[in-house]
């Protein structure tokens, strides 16, 4: 079948009633359906557009949040950082303080202890010197009243400061 034959089979009338129908649709359907069809989509588009400029927005407002809290951690950082270099001096003020009371405290002792000793030992040697005085007159009574003779003196004076040691 060729062109011409194709063209010669169409039935002229009731493709033009088929055209009229297709029009009179076209129309209907842009008076009633396509003009509230556009509304939404237009109506949807600017949405979407309000929501991407609140997106942008909501992003440079989280971007701005974050260097906020950016810069107030690294203040805290900072601030934590004094705090301990202020700590450490302090506490190596008081040890230092600490260690120069108890210097202090064991010269204190220490010579407290050394006039103690002192003390005693003058108190030691005091009594030494009595106890000794007081043989020398015993052990010269006794000479005198026995007149022993050199022997007898020696012995008796090595008794008396064996006593005088074992006291």
């Amino acid at each position: 079948m060729d062109m011409m034959e194709f063209i010669a089979d169409i039935q002229w009338g009731n493709a033009l009633y088929q055209l009229l129908i297709f029009s009179l649709l076209i129309w209907v359907v842009s008076r009633w359906a396509l003009k509230p069809l556009l509304g939404v989509m237009k109506k949807r588009e600017q949405q979407v557009n309000d929501n991407l400029d609140n997106a942008e927005k909501s992003r440079a407002e989280a971007e701005q949040y974050l260097e906020q809290q950016r810069e107030e951690l690294k203040k805290a950082r900072e601030d934590t950082q004094a705090m301990i270099d202020n700590a450490n001096k302090m506490s190596e003020q008081q040890a230092k303080e600490i260690l120069d009371n108890a210097k202090a405290e064991g010269e204190r002792l220490k010579e407290a202890a050394a006039a103690d000793i002192n003390r005693e030992k003058e108190q030691a040697l005091e009594s030494v010197r009595d106890q000794v005085a007081s043989l020398s007159v015993a052990i010269a009574t006794k000479v005198i009243e026995k007149e022993l003779d050199e022997g007898e003196q020696e012995k008796l004076i090595d008794s008396y400061l064996k006593e005088v040691g074992n006291e």
